[in-house]
């Protein structure tokens, strides 16, 4: 099966177009190195997927047939990523939140409506 297509079934991504473009950035890696989408996976390779800047790593222990259920996932693959890259990434969003208040800056799109609805009320 197809890396792009077996990380669809698995339910690491939403739409097989969407899969297949990780891959194609280089957001994929089967035993450490950069794949195509076209790559053939097979049971006990290791893939690296990055996402959410969180590399999740994972073991195939199964191909599926075609896209599997939420509770079946963990049939096809063995999920090997340390707790410690859930952790790296909380501190990413706190640094993201303290590098630029909301509020401060260019206004938003929703703000820039939110200051003409109100200048057109008051007239």
């Amino acid at each position: 099966m197809r890396i792009d297509k077996y990380l669809w079934c698995i339910r690491y991504y939403k739409t097989r177009n969407v899969a297949t473009n990780a891959v194609k950035k280089g957001h994929i890696k089967v035993n450490g190195s950069v794949v195509k989408p076209s790559r053939e996976i097979y049971p006990m390779d290791k893939v690296v997927v990055r996402k959410n800047q969180i590399e999740h790593q994972l073991i195939v222990l199964d191909i599926p047939e075609s896209r599997v259920g939420a509770k079946l996932v963990d049939i096809y693959r063995k999920n090997t990523t340390p707790k410690e890259a859930f952790e790296h990434s909380d501190m990413l969003k706190h640094a993201k939140e303290h590098y630029r208040k909301k509020g401060l800056g260019r206004p938003t799109k929703k703000d820039r409506r939110d200051i003409d609805g109100y200048l057109d009320e008051s007239e």
